[in-house]
């Protein structure tokens, strides 16, 4: 007997059809300015790096995470340095970022638990970074994904919204898309396609009134639950 998934969980996507978005979507990407996450990972291959900059991230803009990061990176570039700020510093360092004072103390006591428990570094699994202030699946999922290359899917209002738009999951919020899309794509996507999907939605799948018009995935788009679009 045949056990068919979740309505939620199929796609009528074909290996052919995902391989061909991955590579329109590396394509748009390399047009466009890093985004911030992609770039510390780069630049730094700290996982503690990517971590702070992750937290900082929540409901914040690119730019801003990115001149927060540095603003915070010049004062503490160790879990044991940002544990010693004090709320101040951090929060000066970091504003504007949304709830900035809420993150201050999430982030030194970060700090603090790094040292306390893990020897002063990120611990490189799921449920211990779940234990962490201010982490949630998705940030777990790309501290696994980018700072330690362990395939995880990072689902944010991008992925999520995009997914759907496209058809390639049928989902209700993050958890069951990053479920749904892990029956969808092959592991060695499931890195990548939050920055693939992130830059996509910064610069060109907007929530409200996306730019459909001359958009490299045109012919693969159904424009699901679009109602404007320029």
């Amino acid at each position: 007997m045949t056990i068919e998934p979740p309505e939620a969980e199929r796609s009528l996507w074909q290996i052919d059809q995902i391989r061909d978005l991955q590579e329109r979507l590396r394509a748009f990407r390399a047009t466009c300015r890093v985004t911030t996450l992609t770039e510390v990972q780069s630049s730094t291959r700290s996982p503690f790096h990517l971590l702070v900059s992750c937290v900082i991230s929540l409901r914040t803009k690119d730019e801003v995470t990115h001149d927060a990061s540095r603003r915070l990176f010049r004062l503490a570039n160790t879990p044991a340095e940002l544990a010693a700020l004090d709320l101040e510093a951090i929060a000066s360092a970091i504003y504007p970022a949304g709830f900035y004072n809420t993150k201050a103390a999430q982030l030194r006591q970060i700090g603090a638990l790094l040292v306390e428990d893990h020897g002063g570094e990120v611990p490189g699994d799921e449920a211990a970074l779940l234990e962490l202030p201010g982490v949630g699946r998705k940030t777990a999922n790309l501290v696994l994904g980018l700072g330690f290359g362990i395939p995880a899917i990072c689902v944010d209002t991008h992925v999520h919204r995009i997914s759907n738009r496209l058809g390639m999951v049928a989902t209700k919020n993050p958890d069951a898309t990053e479920k749904a899309l892990q029956s969808v794509l092959s592991k060695d996507l499931w890195i990548d396609i939050n920055d693939l999907l992130v830059t996509f939605g910064q610069n060109r799948c907007h929530p409200t009134s996306p730019r459909c018009t001359g958009c490299p995935l045109d012919d693969l788009c159904p424009r699901i639950g679009v109602t404007r679009h320029r």
